[in-house]
């Protein structure tokens, strides 16, 4: 049976715990709220349409409010002009997110694109929401119990990463040392698969994990102050920094520009965000991993129709029991820029080597 048959009694009967809520919100705002569609955004009213929430975890890395939104949007209303989007961003707040959530249910979304803050406390959404007929779609961050999940092989990623860096010193002639490692929120259960991958590679090498940090909320800031703590006691020694994502590799990079490390030693990142590309043209990162968004958005836009329509998404893997869908994950060089993330129109070149990067680039060939 469609979802939108069951549109008029879930906002009429709606748990006890879900009008508590909205009651709630009443005398606080949760967040950002937009409404896309075709038209005046009344796609929701004609007969046929869905309405479909994208809730979105953080804005500090620049992919969300820069990519999967749009990316998303754009999937949605080419797939379905009646269609709309209820958008809302948790800015790293899990309560905030809840509150978002439970306000797109009252709204009356058919479907609920969640990227979760917290994915265990996700779960319990999740449950709520199936409990009134309300499918829910995993993006980017597994939730157990999710309807359908779509991402990329977490674990490949770390592992992806951990390599590079090994890759790395090796070409600078390194055979011990100590590395630093820069993890994801403890809060996302990707990030411990980015780090079960990277510790696969890491652990088996010559060098020394002397630092271990699970970085808060992906704060850059939080990662810079860490490793701003650790230069005492690894200056001397310190060949390499493993770094989750681009933006924890910003702030690890700022502490050691900071502390004198001169040169500085490989470090790694994830998003292929456009500050880190232009830190890996100038030397001051090594890699980063791109992972393509636009057929994330697309698949998942694809997947909140099919299941707002009561149909069955096309699944390719499974991951812990729910139907899923995993990407490849691609690494990023200096060398490989333009095969990548140029090539694939994610970035164009006159902007990855504007300004002060423009010498960069011209040394490395990329015109």
């Amino acid at each position: 049976m469609s979802t939108r048959s069951h549109r008029l009694s879930r906002a009429m009967a709606l748990p006890l715990a879900l009008a508590l809520s909205a009651g709630a919100l009443a005398a606080c705002s949760s967040g950002e709220s937009s409404t896309s569609g075709s038209g005046s955004g009344a796609g929701a009213d004609k007969a046929g349409a869905l309405k479909i929430a994208l809730l979105l975890p953080e804005s500090k890395t620049t992919r969300y409010e820069s990519f999967d939104r749009p990316l998303f949007e754009a999937a949605v209303k080419a797939q379905c002009a009646d269609c709309s989007v209820i958008y809302n961003n948790a800015d790293q707040d899990a309560t905030k997110q809840q509150q978002q959530f439970e306000s797109a249910v009252t709204e009356g979304a058919d479907v609920i694109v969640l990227d979760a803050v917290d994915g265990k406390s996700a779960a319990s959404l999740v449950s709520n929401a199936k409990s009134q007929d309300i499918p829910v779609i995993a993006y980017d961050r597994f939730i157990a119990g999710a309807d359908y999940y779509v991402s990329f092989d977490n674990q490949k990623v770390g592992e992806l990463q951990g390599q590079a860096l090994l890759d790395a010193l090796k070409a600078d002639g390194k055979t011990s040392g100590d590395i630093l490692m820069i993890n994801g929120a403890p809060t996302d259960a990707n990030a411990a698969d980015f780090k079960k991958g990277a510790h696969s590679v890491l652990d088996k090498s010559s060098f020394k994990i002397a630092g271990e940090y699970d970085t808060p909320d992906w704060s850059p800031d939080k990662a810079q102050s860490w490793t701003e703590g650790q230069l005492s006691k690894v200056k001397g020694d310190l060949v390499g920094v493993y770094a989750a994502n681009d933006g924890t590799a910003g702030g690890a990079i700022a502490a050691l520009k900071g502390g004198g490390v001169d040169p500085l030693p490989p470090v790694t990142g994830q998003d292929a965000e456009l500050a880190a590309i232009q830190r890996i043209i100038s030397g001051d990162q090594d890699m980063t991993i791109y992972k393509a968004i636009k057929p994330e958005a697309e698949d998942a836009a694809k997947a909140a129709i099919a299941l707002g329509e009561g149909k069955k998404p096309e699944a390719k893997d499974d991951k812990d029991g729910v139907p899923s869908t995993l990407l490849d994950p691609v690494v990023v060089t200096k060398d490989t820029v333009k095969d990548t993330v140029v090539k694939d129109g994610f970035y164009k070149l006159e902007d990855i080597c504007a300004g002060s990067v423009a010498k960069a680039c011209a040394s490395a060939g990329l015109k």
